[in-house]
């Protein structure tokens, strides 16, 4: 979909439908509303008057435009709640409600008003991300009822700003949405269409496509290496396991640091010896978010570069039980040489992670961010509308969820105590791969902490973040590419 920025007046934008943010309580007796009104016949008078539409978030009014000065032919009112409320994440929100609503009504070329205050450059960008994220559906396949209706382009109107600057914004979000909806994608296949080797040929295509350099570490090279808690998760399934790393280097630094993206990608988790209830358990396809989370940033970052340097690090492997796979009670030998208890051969993301980011060190990382649906705990500590974070640098853990509130996302910060690493001491070796039942989402980033050792490190648990159930007016049902436009907001502000 293409992505164009505006600074005409509103009524002299050509496009088949106009999106327009009402607020809570206006009234069409100033100003745009009043102008838009008069093309519509005074039927937005009549539909606030009679509190049929009271600008309500998620909130639609849609009508047929009569002529009277405006070009556009449809005209749809979008609620945006109270205007003081209405920052990145509600202007994202309204983006991918304009389009959602107006692809059913087989529009193609759509405008967007969002009417935000602050830079227009940020707006545009947050509009055509939520654009092109609203543009996502996960029935690639169906065979019948398939969404086949699509946008052709989505332009954002900001009347009287400096036209370059919302055209730049609107690139930056269709570089960062196309990123978003990729990592949706590669989330939302099933496990027999996304092994370890077929998301490594993927990242290896991103890699190839926006020129970033690219390794993918084999069985052996692995074993050469000692990454025998990764091997050891690996070892249930006949799919080989493969090391994801891709690099972006900018022509110029600004900074000597090396910051390390290390996202968990088991591409199928039965829960292994451990089995999970079978309710549900096709929803494990995606525990590989992770990974794909890194390999969508990366791609974003290649093309927005950036002035630091990043690494992108993804473990890829299945879990599944078998004669080979790992039983509770075994041993396993980590890269660092750290020896780990299986208490619970479901606690997979945390022992494939350990190796990851010892790796990324050995790479020379300085500073390590790492993301992986982790955790159920998570979501009964937070639902699904916070991801977790917890880490062992506090600058990083507050410029993460600052940028967090930048592009609308949502990070809340758990405690990691000295005391809960007492949890995970082991009986018989350094430490065990889960710490019983009580704080299991910190318990968790305890374990990765004994592998990130004194490299600053933040932690992301998205397990109750990365799927969305049910489909909301501005997202389907599925994927959500959570803390993609996080981390690239944070890695851009790192450049600075």
């Amino acid at each position: 979909m293409d992505a164009f920025g505006s600074s005409k007046p509103v009524n002299e934008i050509d496009a088949e439908g106009l999106a327009v943010a009402v607020f809570k309580d206006e009234r069409a007796n100033g100003g745009l509303l009043k102008s838009l009104d008069q093309a519509v016949g005074g039927l937005i008078s009549e539909v606030t008057k009679s509190e049929e539409f009271v600008g309500k978030e998620g909130e639609t009014a849609y009508f047929h435009v009569s002529g009277n000065g405006l070009k556009a032919r449809r005209l749809l009112l979008i609620g945006c709640g109270d205007r003081a409320s209405y920052k990145s994440a509600q202007i994202t929100q309204m983006g991918g409600t304009a389009a959602r609503f107006l692809r059913s009504k087989n529009l193609k070329t759509i405008a967007v008003v969002p009417r935000a205050d602050g830079e227009a450059k940020a707006a545009a960008q947050m509009v055509v991300v939520g654009a092109i994220m609203g543009m996502f559906e996960p029935d690639k396949y169906r065979t019948k009822d398939k969404e086949q209706r699509q946008l052709k382009s989505v332009t954002v109107v900001v009347d009287g700003a400096d036209k370059k600057a919302v055209q730049r914004g609107a690139e930056r979000g269709r570089i960062i949405g196309e990123s978003i909806n990729f990592t949706r994608d590669l989330a939302n296949e099933p496990g027999a269409y996304m092994t370890p080797t077929i998301m490594a040929d993927r990242a290896k295509q991103v890699a190839k496509e926006f020129g970033l350099s690219f390794d993918v570490l084999d069985q052996k090279q692995m074993e050469k290496l000692g990454m025998g808690s990764l091997l050891g998760v690996a070892r249930g399934s006949d799919e080989p396991p493969k090391l994801i790393v891709m690099k972006y280097k900018p022509s110029k630094s600004t900074s000597k640091d090396l910051l390390a993206l290390v996202g968990k990608g088991i591409t199928f988790d039965s829960g292994g010896i451990s089995l999970k209830p079978g309710e549900n358990m096709e929803l494990m396809k995606y525990d590989m978010t992770g990974a794909a989370t890194v390999i969508g940033t990366m791609q974003a970052i290649a093309q927005l570069k950036p002035s630091v340097s990043v690494l992108g690090v993804a473990p890829c492997s299945e879990n599944l039980p078998s004669g080979k796979a790992i039983k509770p009670g075994d041993v396993l030998r980590a890269m660092t040489g750290k020896t780990i208890e299986v208490i619970n051969t479901d606690a997979e993301g945390r022992l494939v992670l350990a190796d990851a980011i010892a790796y990324a060190k050995k790479l020379g990382a300085t500073k390590i961010i790492d993301m992986a649906t982790l955790t159920g705990a998570v979501s009964i500590a937070l639902g699904d509308v916070n991801t977790a974070i917890l880490g062992t640098d506090q600058e990083l853990i507050d410029e993460v969820i600052a940028s967090g509130v930048e592009v609308g996302e949502k990070f809340w910060q758990l405690p990691l105590d000295a005391e809960y690493t007492k949890q995970i001491k082991s009986d018989i070796a350094d430490i065990k791969n889960v710490g019983g039942k009580k704080a299991g989402t910190i318990t968790a980033a305890a374990f990765l902490k004994e592998f990130a050792e004194e490299t600053p490190w933040a932690h992301l648990d998205i397990a109750g973040t990365a799927w969305g159930d049910p489909a909301t007016p501005y997202r389907s049902k599925g994927p959500t590419g959570v803390a993609v436009r996080t981390l690239v907001e944070f890695i851009e502000r790192s450049a600075k």
